[in-house]
């Protein structure tokens, strides 16, 4: 079996980050990059993306599937079937302190024009960006913290985390 037809690592990479999530008592949330193929209340879409709360108290019959994450939640006290495609799903992160991972965005973002279009128009996150990544491009991306005025030197070492708790996570690529 070669790289192209193995099966995408993604279902495998949102099941251990929940399962990170619950072990460590922290509140899963996915980003998601609605389309017709989402099945989600859409009046809580907003700029065509939703985050959901998977976690456990928030959800019922979840399942965490290589295909699609199936789910009943209730939105403004209704109860909604959720229906999500797993390649729409862009990020998973713990809602307490924004670690996780974001995936790269679904193809038909990147149709509309190239990368760098399309997160021309997203924020600029406060730290260093990673370049863009093609349609072809399957890396993986990891949100990290972003420090204040600080310089990334580009190594491996751990950072300590910002002394305040108002710093707002940005992307930075993991090759």
């Amino acid at each position: 079996m070669t790289a192209q037809e193995s099966t995408s690592t993604r279902p495998y990479l949102i099941r251990a980050l929940y399962e990170w999530c619950t072990d460590n008592g922290l509140t899963p949330y996915v980003a998601v990059r609605v389309d017709d193929s989402v099945q989600v209340p859409r009046e809580y879409v907003k700029d065509g993306e939703i985050v959901l709360n998977i976690s456990f108290d928030a959800t019922s019959a979840l399942q965490l599937g290589n295909d699609f994450i199936e789910f009943k939640a209730r939105f403004g006290g209704k109860p909604r079937e959720i229906l999500v495609p797993v390649g729409r799903v862009i990020a998973i992160y713990a809602r307490e302190n924004g670690q996780g991972m974001a995936f790269p965005p679904p193809v038909d973002m990147l149709s509309g024009g190239d990368a760098s279009s399309v997160l021309a128009s997203a924020p600029a996150p406060a730290g260093p960006v990673a370049a863009a990544p093609t349609p072809s491009d399957d890396r993986v991306v990891q949100l990290v913290g972003s420090d204040e005025g600080g310089k990334d030197d580009g190594g491996d070492a751990p950072r300590p985390p910002p002394a305040s708790g108002g710093a707002r996570p940005s992307l930075k690529r993991v090759k």
